[in-house]
């Protein structure tokens, strides 16, 4: 049965957000979608709404008459300071003003692990570990992150942050097999942030139950999160076809991986994965 008359997904149109569409949809008599490229064409119980985050009246439009928000809107990756701000700064405040002024009282956020990128793998983190950006991309997190705690503290507006790791449909790297969280366990982590009695503000890791581990959420269990898949599955064929890294590169020796090693993405020549 649904529990939600209208759930909305921001991003629907990214690698994530075309998971969330398809998992999320028994939780909502509509599930409205938007983004701002191109998705995909409706399916039964669907609408979509296509806005770029930035523009605040748009963002009103597609928040009007949904009871919660599934917010992975955002730059992607790396990008120029005037992209960041944009989609995922000026975008995030765009979100949480719009649900504030419409009374939606729950958020669940894409944050991602490069909110903490300069962490240390040996360190650990735990959903207490204050920011350590390790790039714009992370900063915009950050930013997010509290102006979520924000809108909880004065306003009341509940928020699950998810510090989301390496979600993709297997483990590539060494480095995975710490930071992996299936796709399954997205959707599993994600319905447990809509339907928990209450989450209140909280940071949470989208990690899968990896027996490798840079993070820990023993602090969220009001959550109901019990992922259930593991890179181990996995480590075998990724360590058969990858070399152990460089332990004082940036990118082995923090969590946030390559984006520790990137330079600005302003300058002249500035590449990312």
């Amino acid at each position: 049965m649904p529990r939600f008359e209208r759930l909305l997904i921001t991003g629907a149109a990214g690698n994530l957000g075309t998971v969330l569409r398809k998992g999320l949809a028994p939780l909502a008599t509509k599930i409205r979608l938007t983004d701002r490229k191109e998705i995909s064409a409706a399916a039964g119980n669907e609408e979509i709404m296509q806005c770029d985050l930035g523009d605040f009246d748009a963002v009103m439009k597609v928040v009007e008459g949904c009871d919660a928000i599934v917010h992975f809107g955002a730059a992607p990756v790396e990008r120029p300071w005037a992209d960041v701000l944009n989609s995922s700064i000026i975008g995030g405040y765009n979100i949480y003003e719009a649900a504030r002024r419409h009374g939606i009282k729950r958020i669940v956020y894409a944050s991602s692990i490069h909110a903490v990128g300069y962490c240390r793998r040996e360190e650990g983190a735990d959903t207490d570990t204050p920011g350590r950006p390790d790039s714009l991309y992370g900063l915009s997190k950050c930013f997010v992150e509290d102006l979520a705690s924000l809108y909880f503290n004065k306003f009341g507006m509940e928020s699950a942050l998810l510090r989301i790791n390496s979600s993709f449909p297997e483990p590539d790297n060494r480095r995975h097999l710490a930071t992996w969280l299936s796709f399954n366990d997205l959707v599993h982590l994600v319905e447990r942030c809509l339907l928990a009695e209450r989450i209140g503000y909280t940071v949470v890791y989208g990690i899968s139950d990896n027996k490798e581990a840079f993070f820990s959420n023993h602090k969220v269990a009001h959550l109901g999160y019990q992922p259930k898949d593991s890179a181990e599955a996995y480590r075998d064929s990724v360590e058969a076809r990858t070399e152990p890294g460089d332990p004082y590169a940036p990118g082995v020796e923090f969590v946030g991986g390559v984006f520790c090693e990137y330079g600005h993405p302003d300058d002249e020549g500035f590449e990312n994965a």
